[in-house]
């Protein structure tokens, strides 16, 4: 698997690569966000780890640049902000995932391994809402005849929901549903995916396949909306 890390801290750079190269990554690094963006787009990775502040071109331009170019990698992005404003931020530009700086190197790893794990393994059984239609194993999302585009995180969040579809889900219950490694943040970032789902798979047909249930949660309905 290979992986490209963006970081603009030599030290930290330097013991990501090293670590990863351990657990058997093969790992490209770029010190600028100039670089970063170069060999995200010219090369193939499995995996981004994308520093938010960086010379040349910070981590958000750099994920919606990715993003409007149809390249949907999952990126990882490392900031040493915090805030749920900041991680919504990283997630609502396009990123799958972010941590906040000091991180864990082991929770690095599990949740790089969680992204790369559920393109793997899965029910390779289409799945079907209405006219909303995804292929789990090809990761590939259809409103009627239009292909929809969409990043690893927000793909998983609305499989998760379809094999649900009916059932009113909480914050809690889509967390532990997707984020497999467990999720020490702001349930409140779910909103976050919800909203980019409906603005992708929604909005643009007139449909409202994502309910909000008030006090509870949020019901995929299984007609498609």
């Amino acid at each position: 698997m290979k992986v490209l890390v963006v970081e603009d801290d030599k030290r930290i750079a330097a013991a990501v690569k090293r670590g990863l190269e351990t657990e058997g990554f093969t790992v490209d690094v770029a010190l600028t966000g100039t670089d970063g963006l170069w060999l995200a787009t010219e090369g193939t990775y499995d995996v981004i780890v994308l520093d938010i502040m960086l010379p040349g071109r910070n981590g958000y331009q750099i994920c919606a640049d990715l993003r409007d170019a149809g390249n949907w990698t999952p990126i990882i992005m490392l900031t040493a902000k915090s805030g749920e404003l900041d991680e919504a931020e990283a997630l609502d530009t396009g990123a799958d995932d972010y941590l906040t700086k000091p991180f864990s190197f082991a929770v690095l790893v599990a949740r790089i391994r969680a992204l790369l794990r559920r393109s793997a393994g899965r029910d390779p059984a289409p799945l079907a809402a209405g006219d909303l239609r995804i292929d789990p194993p090809q990761r590939r999302v259809w409103r009627g005849e239009t292909e929809i585009d969409l990043t690893a995180r927000q793909f998983d969040v609305l499989e998760f929901m379809m094999r649900r579809a009916g059932d009113v889900l909480s914050k809690t219950e889509i967390v532990n549903g997707v984020w497999e490694y467990g999720f020490d943040g702001d349930l409140n970032i779910v909103e976050v995916y919800i909203r980019r789902l409906r603005t992708r798979i929604d909005e643009p047909f007139d449909r409202h396949t994502i309910e909000t249930v008030r006090g509870v949660g949020y019901r995929l309905h299984p007609e498609g909306g």
